[in-house]
């Protein structure tokens, strides 16, 4: 019996299946071109879906380190089977992403994986079990981007470049803000073991209001400019053009296009 609950905690979900076949089907429409003048929802939909596959991906890394570093409980909460509602929030997994994913164009994986630190041994494995996450954006990032600085775009459609473009920045965006030291991010996780204890108990109440701190700064042109700033010369490294990553985003707005029925 032990076995069999075991296996099913660890099957694949049939959400994130669904989501892959989304993922395949909406590439394949933007490669082809199959929807003409509704290219633009084919790419929304390449975009998306490419999002919550690496959403999945990012707080699968927090649970199966997790997993090898001691906890075990994050077998049967699910959290091994990629299903994106194991990680769901409301507001931080789906309204606030997503209002920054349309207005800015900025990735935040919005997830939550809980973790029993008091099973896991050691400061470097609570270090690594919060790195995990970002670091899979920053490794889908570099597959995203893998035909730019491969040079492998000779004939790559145009449409489904810069799809991919797009969906390397909001990958770049999530891994950078993500690595922030900042109370409720995973960069803070990454240092907190290694803080005075009373530092972080001070710092504890505080840590709710993190995200939503960056959220704040974000809107402020000076901190926004720096930001993309930061973001446009990670992409440029990794062979992405700022033309490439804007078309890609004007694409993904499908219903901004004059000519949309």
């Amino acid at each position: 019996m032990t076995t069999a609950i075991r296996r099913a905690d660890r099957r694949i979900s049939p959400v994130f299946l669904a989501l892959v076949a989304v993922l395949a089907v909406s590439g394949w429409a933007v490669w082809k071109g199959t929807l003409g003048t509704y290219t633009g929802v084919a790419v929304f939909a390449f975009v998306t879906s490419g999002w919550l596959v690496s959403l999945c991906l990012h707080e699968y890394a927090h649970a199966r380190t997790a997993l090898h570093s001691g906890d075990i409980s994050v077998e049967a909460k699910g959290y091994l089977t990629l299903n994106p509602l194991k990680y769901t929030h409301v507001l931080l997994s789906i309204i606030l992403p997503l209002i920054f994913l349309i207005v800015n164009g900025i990735g935040l994986p919005g997830g939550a994986v809980y973790i029993e630190d008091a099973r896991i041994r050691g400061r470097w494995r609570h270090s690594l079990i919060s790195a995990a996450g970002p670091l899979t954006n920053a490794a889908f990032a570099v597959v995203c981007t893998a035909p730019f600085w491969l040079d492998g775009l000779s004939g790559v459609p145009t449409a489904f470049r810069f799809a991919l473009a797009f969906l390397a920045l909001l990958q770049v965006t999530a891994t950078v803000l993500n690595f922030l030291p900042v109370p409720g991010l995973d960069g803070y996780g990454v240092i907190e073991p290694w803080l005075p204890p009373a530092l972080r108990r001070q710092i504890e109440p505080y840590a709710v209001f993190g995200l939503l701190a960056v959220f704040a700064l974000l809107w402020l042109p000076e901190v926004n400019q720096a930001f993309f700033g930061l973001v446009d010369t990670v992409l440029r490294g990794l062979g992405v053009s700022r033309p490439d990553t804007y078309f890609g985003q004007e694409l993904f707005r499908f219903w901004q296009d004059p000519q949309f029925p």
